[in-house]
């Protein structure tokens, strides 16, 4: 039996939808990053240093903000931490990094910003997990406390709530409601529900104590992708908030990026997602920055979002027993992202920039005329030569032990000339 292709549909061509939210301020100084409301979505990271030494930390964020984290968050637990708030924000301030800074409360947060009037003032939005702010007859009192210091100094809030720490006079409420049920739930789907009865709960009592609307941020995270995808639909259908979207105890290396990869593309696919974070754990010693690496190219492989030229490389074969292409292949990606902080400011676009490095005839041709600027490096028995391809055309061919320096340079000339001269279209003449 064959396939009638005119019964098939279509596949779907263009950008995606974004669901619609509304859009929430988060400032420091001059600068404001705007979340919901149509923005692009927001890239963000966390410290794990301790707050309480403001040098050290001030350090981080600094390589956080660097890498591309728009906003960073740090954890505010105890009274020398709530203090030395002022000061990292003060050293970040003198470092040159106006990035955003989030505190993170848990369990004291509504002493620590009452008491630490400093601290509420110098952050930007404060995280709040309704799961730990108190016991039963204390939470509403608490989780009140801390969103009035909000209002009073128009910070806004995420509303964090997270399966590991649920509020658990809700959940004993639901599970008592379950019981009652002709056809009960499964304990995951309960478990799904207190997620997000208890996040968009606590955000209707956040505005009847006074907070605006419209600067509150939901967040519902579990370690379990299918959980995640689950209670993000409900969220994004039950409430016009805009959501951090990310996948809490990810784990470590490649395990942590890629469940976080298939939990975010699959929201973010739909429309749902407003800020993310990708919460690795490093390895010991390892670099905290690679989390905001790893969220950037989410964003920019599914076309959200662009932040460093890309490097197309093929995998390898039987054809290219040489190295030699994966080293000028890690060459050029390492050079592109160190380049990215100084080549922002004076080549505006050059972030969608594509950079093909392929390793032997049969698709290094193709491949290099795709993107903007490619090379085909020879493969197993083929000719040692390397043609380079600029726009789609054959510009130079590159020989000899200098061919990684010489195409280094040629990418540095083509970003001076293509993205230097839409600054110079830009310029009006002088009078």
């Amino acid at each position: 039996m064959s396939l009638d292709a005119s019964s098939l549909t279509p596949m779907p061509v263009g950008p995606l939808t974004r669901r619609i939210t509304r859009e929430v301020a988060v400032s420091w100084g001059s600068r404001t990053i705007r979340i919901g409301g149509g923005h692009p979505v927001v890239v963000q990271s966390m410290t794990n240093t301790d707050t309480a030494d403001p040098i050290g930390t001030a350090i981080q964020v600094k390589a956080l903000a660097q890498a591309g984290s728009e906003i960073v968050r740090v954890t505010v637990n105890t009274p020398d931490a709530a203090r030395e708030v002022i000061a990292l924000r003060e050293q970040l301030d003198r470092m040159g990094v106006d990035v955003p800074l989030v505190g993170d409360f848990h369990y004291n947060g509504h002493k620590l910003l009452t008491q630490y009037p400093d601290c509420a003032q110098a952050l930007s939005k404060y995280r709040i997990n309704p799961g730990n702010v108190g016991s039963a007859s204390k939470r509403d009192g608490n989780f009140a406390q801390m969103v009035e210091v909000a209002a009073r100094y128009e910070k806004p809030v995420r509303i964090g709530v997270n399966w590991g720490s649920l509020d658990q006079s809700l959940l004993a409420r639901l599970m008592d409601e379950n019981a009652a049920r002709k056809t009960p739930w499964d304990a995951m789907q309960v478990m799904r529900e207190a997620l997000v009865t208890s996040a968009i709960d606590s955000a209707h009592q956040a505005e009847a104590v006074g907070l605006s609307p419209n600067a509150i941020i939901l967040s519902a995270k579990v370690s379990n992708v299918q959980d995640v995808v689950s209670v993000y639909r409900e969220l994004a259908r039950r409430c016009d908030y805009p959501l951090h979207v990310g996948l809490t105890e990810a784990g470590m290396g490649s395990k942590g990026i890629v469940a976080s990869t298939a939990a975010l593309s699959v929201l973010l696919q739909e429309g749902i997602g407003d800020t993310i974070r990708v919460s690795l754990t490093p390895e010991p010693g390892g670099d905290r920055t690679r989390e905001v690496v790893v969220a950037q190219e989410i964003l920019q492989t599914m076309g959200l979002r662009a932040f460093t030229p890309l490097v197309i490389a093929c995998p390898g074969c039987g054809r290219t027993s040489s190295t030699f292409f994966q080293e000028l292949a890690e060459q050029i990606q390492t050079y592109l992202r160190a380049q990215m902080p100084v080549w922002r400011a004076s080549y505006p676009g050059v972030e969608s920039m594509q950079v093909a490095v392929m390793g032997c005839v049969v698709n290094g041709p193709g491949e290099s005329r795709h993107a903007d600027i490619g090379i085909s490096l020879p493969g197993a028995d083929e000719a040692p030569v390397a043609p380079v391809f600029v726009d789609g055309e054959r510009s130079v061919t590159l020989k000899g032990d200098r061919i990684a320096e010489e195409f280094k340079q040629i990418v540095d000339e083509y970003v001076h000339r293509r993205y230097g001269a839409l600054i110079a279209a830009d310029t009006p003449p002088a009078p």
